[in-house]
């Protein structure tokens, strides 16, 4: 049996179990075999779902079908999962315009993916006495995808390789998602006051001082 894997039916060897319905109502502490007779006239499975409990906690449930939906849920989740990978473009320190759009259009592509981007230069020769020129290439290359990335890490010399890296923008929520946001927060902050208010004992009132008789006679 896999360790992972809860004990169903016979496999709990418990004395006594506390029973959870299918529906999730509390059928109380029974012993296993009573347990496991209501399970077979249900159709359903008994599951230990809480061994440490004292009584373990069981509950009825189809478990293949269980199994089924959680396996599911699982690929869903991987299948939304996004693994940000590290996409390398490199230019030059005499890099031409039809070079650097080029780079442009990758280097785009690649954040608009949610991947992060490395922005690379090698100096060769004596280009590395002039590095000031590859950092205004690099301050150029940033300032064109601006509206697709922020720098994550500036510009640094290592070696002969000046190295910038640049992560995805995060998307920008629309106006109307905006306030939509806002709408639902005040309504949940009216909700929490007027609960507060509710809960709150009125004031006694003072009472009022009735004159008797024989003082409005003086």
């Amino acid at each position: 049996m896999d360790i992972n894997e809860p004990m169903i039916n016979e496999e709990i060897r418990d004395r006594e179990v506390r029973l959870i319905g299918a529906d999730g109502e509390q059928l109380g502490v029974m012993p296993t075999k009573a347990a496991l007779e209501t399970a077979e006239q249900k159709g359903l499975d008994l599951v230990k779902i809480v061994a440490n409990a004292q009584p373990p906690v069981c509950k009825l449930m189809d478990y293949d079908k269980h199994r089924y939906e959680q396996s599911k849920r699982m690929r869903e989740q991987r299948k939304n999962q996004r693994i940000v990978t590290l996409k390398e473009v490199q230019l030059s320190a005499t890099i031409e315009e039809n070079d650097v759009q080029t780079r442009l259009k990758n280097a785009i592509k690649f954040l608009s993916d949610g991947d992060k981007v490395k922005v690379s230069i090698r100096f060769r020769g004596r280009q590395i006495a002039h590095a000031d020129i590859g950092l205004r290439i690099m301050q150029d290359f940033a300032s064109r995808i601006e509206e697709y990335g922020t720098i994550e890490r500036r510009p640094l010399l290592e070696g002969r390789h000046m190295i910038m890296i640049i992560a995805p923008k995060a998307e920008k929520k629309s106006f109307a998602e905006r306030s939509l946001e806002r709408k639902e927060l005040d309504a949940a902050q009216l909700t929490e006051s007027e609960e507060e208010s509710n809960n709150i004992d009125p004031k006694p009132q003072p009472k009022k001082k009735i004159k008797r008789e024989s003082e409005n006679m003086i």
